[in-house]
């Protein structure tokens, strides 16, 4: 490969524009489906846009983190060739709808999301289960650690801020897996804001703690997801470690065919996510950092965060479009 395909270039920053057009386009779709409680509508509405649009991009895409396999139409799935064919060839990581279940509840944070980067640049992991730890910008290399326990992470960070453990705010998925992770995080005098899907806006939340007053991200959510969210981290700063969890003969023989050979092994943020990346989140539903898409007679308004990991710049693209149609409704 050459150095640009190893991500040493930066992509032209005009690409962040047509990228942002891609989560705008997937965010509407979904959003004519809020609280309707059909996530499988939902999510295929915000598949269908996302992959017209990006058909439009002028890139040679190869989706190395999507929703599905080949045979699971109509996902956008992993190996599927995306964009016009001309332009710099990219990996992408999507997700069309995160937080289907939110979406289809018109609850908070449910977001369409995409990360691009140079060919070879993204890590190309099973649909399984990953551990995750994640913090913002600002702290020392390492910090905090899948090899440390949950006390002991609270503690070093706490003592980095120079805060008690008390003022630290964790941010963990509501699962069943996770009785025990809360149990020692409360032990400890830390809050707990519980999320109930979408753990890509829990991990960007923790990147900004003085705007969602989360310090950090602690528990186990998709593989997918935390690639989406280290792509996130390289452009905002932050530290993230994830581990996959491949705890069945079947996931790690689908790990092995993607290369993945150490199924203990501690990757950081910077290489689930390495050389340089754009990544774009729209809202679907009112969150923490992104409002949800508005409908109205005459337009549509979006909300967007688009961010480019070689100039560290986080832009909000808040949007009117008057013409309706070219969203299909």
């Amino acid at each position: 490969m050459t150095g640009a395909e190893l991500g040493t270039e930066p992509l032209d920053r005009m690409l962040s524009i047509e990228i942002a057009r891609v989560t705008e386009r997937a965010a509407v779709a979904a959003a004519t489906l809020r609280g309707r409680g059909d996530e499988k509508a939902a999510d295929q509405a915000a598949v269908e846009a996302m992959r017209a649009e990006l058909n439009r991009v002028a890139i040679d895409g190869l989706v190395v983190v999507g929703e599905g396999e080949r045979d699971e139409v109509p996902m956008l799935y992993v190996g599927e060739v995306v964009g016009n064919g001309t332009g710099p060839q990219v990996d992408i990581a999507l997700d069309p709808l995160e937080g289907t279940t939110i979406c289809a509840k018109n609850l908070p944070n449910s977001l369409a999301v995409i990360a691009v980067a140079a060919r070879g640049s993204l890590f190309n992991v099973p649909d399984v289960y990953m551990e995750k730890i994640a913090i913002g910008p600002g702290y020392p290399d390492g910090l905090v650690s899948l090899r440390r326990s949950a006390t002991e992470n609270l503690e070093a960070l706490a003592d980095a801020k120079g805060v008690p453990v008390s003022e630290i705010s964790a941010c963990i998925l509501d699962r069943p897996r996770h009785a025990q992770l809360i149990e020692e995080v409360r032990a400890t005098g830390a809050s707990i804001r519980l999320i109930g899907d979408g753990d890509v806006a829990g991990v960007i939340h923790a990147a900004d703690p003085d705007e969602t007053g989360i310090d950090i991200y602690m528990g186990i959510g998709g593989a997918p997801e935390g690639v989406l969210a280290a792509a996130a981290l390289r452009c905002t700063g932050g530290q993230m470690e994830g581990r996959l969890q491949l705890n069945t003969a079947e996931k790690r023989q689908r790990a092995e065919a993607m290369g993945i050979t150490d199924a203990s092994r501690i990757y950081r943020h910077d290489e689930m996510a390495s050389g340089h990346v754009i990544f774009a989140a729209t809202g679907v539903t009112d969150g923490n950092i992104l409002d949800g898409v508005r409908l109205y007679k005459n337009r549509i308004e979006t909300h967007t965060l688009v961010m480019r990991s070689f100039s560290h710049t986080v832009r909000e693209i808040r949007a009117r479009h008057y013409d309706r149609s070219k969203f299909g409704i």
